[in-house]
């Protein structure tokens, strides 16, 4: 990547900028953890059986938690940090849900937190290409972000993105570990058969009409499958998210209420703010005439946001 200046239609070459100590990148995401991953930060350094975790998060959106490591150099493996990580925190929840505890000062259950969508983030200056491949499985709860700064003051994230993931890591043999077992029992990732049941055919019809306008919107949009979700996001910028139904689908508005969009069919309903959501609002599918109206809010939506 190259990085020009324009000043007067003169081009001057923005150097980059390498990043002196981990403890740089680190503070540097922890200060905005929630504007970049929209992540509760909850503590950092935090050491337990002779490992160290560089920053420990909570996403709110999944009822998880995430791991995230910083690295300087390259000569790593990716998978084994994610076993590593993962391990630890399914064999010590307790100890996970304390510090969550303490960062909120209220009682938190092991129970009532989403273990299953656990990952773990690695963010780096560069990786190489055998890292890059590594994280080509599809059930794989691990993100590989770039992190860069440049002579002009630019910070860029860039979400490194898996080129195949039709394999599951479950068929590679080389990894059956006592540690990797652990982490396999507990760890899933969705698919969209785990959302939209066998016998739920108008719902799928919806869903794949749906799915493929929103993705036409921006080539950078992507559908992430949460547990509950299918969500549309650009980085890290939710757009909406689909809830699945035997005949119908809710549509949620992410940073938007009805009054933001023009409802003139008055379907839009505003959901009350929570502690870690701003506004937000819902739009129920059910036949084609909702399915019309619903894509005329979601291109109206999708203009609104600031990418």
């Amino acid at each position: 990547m190259q990085i020009y200046n324009n000043n007067s239609w003169k081009l001057s070459q923005v150097k980059e900028l390498w990043f002196n100590l981990e403890k740089d990148m680190q503070s540097l995401t922890e200060a905005n953890l929630e504007n970049i991953f929209w992540l509760e930060f909850i503590k950092t350094e935090f050491q337990l059986n002779n490992l160290r975790i560089d920053s420990l998060a909570f996403d709110n959106e999944t009822n998880s938690f995430v791991i995230i490591e910083y690295k300087r150099w390259n000569s790593y493996s990716v998978i084994d940090q994610w076993m590593s990580y993962l391990a630890l925190m399914l064999n010590n929840k307790a100890d996970f849900t304390q510090e969550l505890w303490r960062k909120r000062k209220e009682f938190i259950d092991v129970k009532d937190i989403d273990w299953s969508q656990s990952r773990v983030i690695i963010i780096a200056d560069s990786f190489n290409r055998y890292q890059r491949e590594s994280i080509n499985f599809k059930d794989l709860a691990i993100e590989l972000w770039e992190l860069k700064q440049f002579s002009n003051w630019v910070v860029v994230f860039n979400p490194i993105k898996a080129s195949n993931t039709t394999e599951s890591i479950k068929t590679v043999t080389k990894f059956e570990t006592d540690e990797f077992e652990k982490v396999n029992k507990e760890i899933k990732t969705y698919e969209i058969d785990d959302l939209i049941k066998p016998n739920w055919e108008y719902t799928r019809e919806l869903y794949e009409d749906l799915r493929d306008f929103i993705l036409s919107l921006d080539n950078n949009l992507k559908e992430n499958i949460t547990k509950f979700y299918a969500w549309y996001r650009k980085n890290i910028q939710n757009l909406v998210g689909l809830n699945f139904y035997k005949s119908w689908i809710a549509i949620t508005f992410v940073s938007l209420h009805k009054e933001d969009l023009d409802d003139h069919k008055d379907m839009i309903k505003n959901i009350p703010e929570e502690r870690w959501w701003g506004k937000k609002s819902t739009l129920m599918v059910k036949d084609k005439d909702d399915l019309f109206y619903a894509k005329e809010l979601i291109r109206e939506a999708y203009k609104k946001y600031n990418w």
